[in-house]
């Protein structure tokens, strides 16, 4: 086939689809669920960016079961037609900053799990954004201190893994606190991976699972990362006092959908359109500008000699890559279109070279778009100079005026970024 804009854009549209569509909670939560308990209450949990469609599919599988609960999402990602009668109620936070309708809905849910016997079931849904949507400060610290902390993380430029650890240490609810509250009840997590490495610790800040990091470590990637935290944030983590959770007993966590599994519906999906698909992994970290120009450089390396392979391909990967802001930066976009805007302008406009990259949840930092796709005229079509978006961080605006941003709206889905690179 002849590979041309029209032909691109229906190729990456329909990987970006079919990742989407492997991550949606009803039809890939139904086959995880546990057994339900023969006797006592089931209680379900849950923060993230799926939290209401997970929690859907769990009352929809169990429509026949007793069951009440509670879980926290972000303002605009509730269903399209909430069920009437939701028995698994739905709350709303902030993303990627805490606020207190997020703090509120956090304790009520420690609360919820509390009192609870091993008769009984505590079903934790767990999904990407769950972290700032359960912020819940540790005796001594503020919702405002937890504010101030989190926008030094997101300014920092450490990886999610990094900036989680701090939180954990911070937290009343993250890092195993939330399971050890509903000690001795049966904890079963199901959860959808967002972070490199499906770590469970790292996804929502893992509020069911033992806490592997420390107080020592926390400590040491504020020092690393030159972080200024509010006094009482400071002294916490100085303090060590109560650490993490270590183990805990009679929980269990099973993830139902990954980044992986989304780029092999990916290459599936780009197979159907006479593409050749290679995955490059589903980790890529580091400054998005800067994997941007390494993926344009494999890009043109298969378009001029044919390796890693010759076209017609794609190079899919997944990963959460980070922007780090100057202090006073506003910036607009977020790791999708700046990682997109260094490719742009290392791969200079050549012809046989489309691309897309963009965030599953649909929202791509704190813009309205979920990323952007790359035709090779793109930065020719736009009326803003591109290198000095890239320099003040203004990748959306550069798209925006090219016309090739990607608006989805939330997902209600989270298994972090996904980018492909077409070469015809």
């Amino acid at each position: 086939m002849t590979w041309n804009d029209s032909s691109a854009h229906a190729a990456l549209m329909a990987m970006w689809k079919a990742a989407i569509d492997a991550a949606d909670p009803l039809t890939c939560l139904a086959q995880h669920l546990p057994e339900p308990p023969a006797k006592g209450r089931i209680i379900v949990v849950g923060a993230g960016k799926a939290a209401a469609k997970m929690a859907l599919a769990v009352e929809t599988a169990w429509a026949h079961l007793p069951l009440h609960g509670l879980v926290v999402t972000t303002h605009g990602a509730d269903l399209p037609d909430p069920p009437a009668n939701r028995r698994i109620a739905v709350r709303f936070g902030h993303h990627p900053t805490p606020d207190a309708q997020g703090a509120a809905a956090a304790a009520d849910m420690l609360a919820m799990v509390q009192g609870l016997t091993e008769n009984d079931l505590v079903l934790a849904l767990m999904s990407g954004g769950g972290s700032s949507l359960s912020t819940l400060p540790a005796p001594g610290l503020t919702l405002d201190d937890m504010i101030a902390v989190n926008r030094e993380l997101l300014r920092s430029g450490a990886a999610i893994s990094a900036m989680n650890c701090v939180r954990k240490h911070l937290s009343a609810f993250s890092g195993g606190r939330l399971a050890a509250a509903a000690h001795p009840a049966r904890v079963v997590t199901l959860a959808i991976s967002d972070v490199p490495g499906d770590d469970p610790g790292t996804i929502a800040s893992g509020p069911t699972v033992p806490d592997a990091t420390t107080f020592a470590q926390a400590r040491a990637i504020v020092a690393r990362y030159g972080m200024t935290l509010p006094a009482a944030a400071q002294a916490q983590l100085e303090a060590a006092a109560v650490e993490s959770p270590k183990t805990l007993a009679n929980t269990s966590f099973h993830l139902i959908a990954t980044p992986m599994m989304a780029l092999h519906a990916m290459a599936k999906a780009a197979r159907a359109h006479g593409l050749t698909p290679l995955i490059l992994g589903d980790a890529l970290e580091g400054e998005a500008r800067q994997l941007g120009t390494v993926l344009a450089g494999m890009a043109l390396s298969a378009a001029t000699h044919g390796q890693p392979l010759a076209g017609p391909c794609v190079l899919l990967s997944g990963g959460e890559t980070t922007v780090t802001m100057p202090a006073g930066t506003q910036g607009s976009g977020g790791r999708s279109t700046e990682c997109l805007l260094g490719m742009a302008l290392a791969l200079k406009a050549h012809p046989r070279i489309w691309a897309l990259c963009a965030d599953t949840d649909g929202i791509d930092g704190r813009s309205d778009a979920a990323g952007a796709w790359l035709t090779p005229d793109t930065i020719g079509q736009s009326s803003l100079n591109a290198q000095h978006c890239l320099d003040t961080h203004t990748s959306y605006a550069l798209f925006e005026s090219a016309g090739t941003l990607l608006i989805t709206g939330p997902t209600l889905t989270n298994v972090n970024d996904v980018r492909a690179v077409i070469i015809g």
